[in-house]
């Protein structure tokens, strides 16, 4: 099917500079057809970086880098009103946010400030300087990355802020055999100018139409309420899903769903995508974590979905 060949078309091109991370890349074109946003973390050298830059380049949209610093100002960033000496007045100049596809590099570097101004764009896909309301492209989709393990000159990200973000995506150290596929692939060019442009703007339009319209039945939502549910419940959790997170996973799911080349979600479709989507959602116990019943979130997660029947 039409909607398979374009996930693998996605993934063969990222493949060419990015060795190892199918399943991630695959995360990212869920995100962008669910119209989400990503934060990507890992260490310095996991490839957070060229594996946004190369997904951009081969979805064929409008790509724009920010290198996060403390020293940032919102306007970095959204842009603002310049005088323009030849008509002597002033006129607004559109910042690096106005693109398609925004790779924010070490999002945790820049100041709360910033960050707020981000908040904006992401939820309200628009920019508001000094009273001036101007709507961002669409399709508009935030990548994110940052170290998790950085403690120094960092302002880790809010609670408001971590929701914004479909999905939380986490990079670790590559397998053996991977990592000499990647030794081996650094003897040679990897430049992302390898990566060649694979989805249409038709295509893309016409994509994201189709998940739009991707049935979800009332056991698939009745199923859905009760993963929410169980996470209010569980004793080892803090934080529950919120409404907006299930309704976020519900589009995750009909990405996952189009690209199978199905028109109706099934249970399958949201266990594939929970763990990342929820994950960064829902908040520890304190005392889960004192007495080691509780580590990751994510695992409770994780736990959830098998303790809850899904509908047949």
């Amino acid at each position: 099917m039409l909607e398979r060949e374009l996930k693998q078309r996605v993934l063969d091109q990222v493949g060419r500079v990015v060795v190892g991370r199918e399943k991630e890349t695959e995360l990212l074109l869920v995100s962008f057809l669910a119209r989400g946003h990503v934060l990507l973390e890992g260490v310095p050298g996991v490839s957070k970086t060229i594996l946004a830059k190369s997904f951009a380049r081969c979805m064929g949209v409008e790509f724009k880098r920010i290198q996060f610093t403390p020293d940032m100002l919102p306007m970095d960033m959204l842009g603002g009103f310049i005088f323009n000496m030849k008509d002597r007045e002033f006129e607004f100049r559109k910042g690096p946010v106005f693109t398609n596809l925004l790779l924010a590099d070490e999002i945790n570097r820049a100041p709360p400030k910033v960050q707020s101004a981000l908040l904006e764009s992401m939820q309200e896909t628009q920019v508001t300087v000094e009273g001036r309301t101007e709507p961002l492209p669409d399709p508009f989709m935030v990548i994110a990355t940052q170290n998790p393990q950085e403690f120094q000159g960092v302002y880790p990200l809010p609670e408001n802020q971590l929701d914004r973000f479909l999905m939380r995506i986490e990079l670790g150290y590559p397998n053996l055999g991977t990592e000499s596929a990647i030794l081996k692939r650094n003897l040679s060019d990897m430049s992302t100018t390898q990566v060649e442009v694979v989805v249409g703007v038709d295509e893309l339009a016409k994509s994201l139409q189709e998940v739009a319209s991707v049935k979800v039945s009332d056991e698939i939502v009745d199923y859905l309420a009760v993963l929410g549910l169980e996470t209010r419940k569980e004793g080892r959790l803090s934080l529950g899903a919120s409404p907006r997170a299930l309704v976020q996973l519900t589009h995750c799911a009909r990405a996952v769903a189009f690209l199978d080349g199905r028109d109706y979600v099934v249970p399958e479709d949201i266990k594939e995508v929970a763990v990342f989507v929820l994950g960064h959602r829902v908040k520890l116990d304190q005392s889960a974590i004192l007495v080691g019943t509780a580590t990751d979130p994510r695992q409770v997660v994780r736990d959830i979905l098998t303790k809850v029947k899904p509908p047949r």
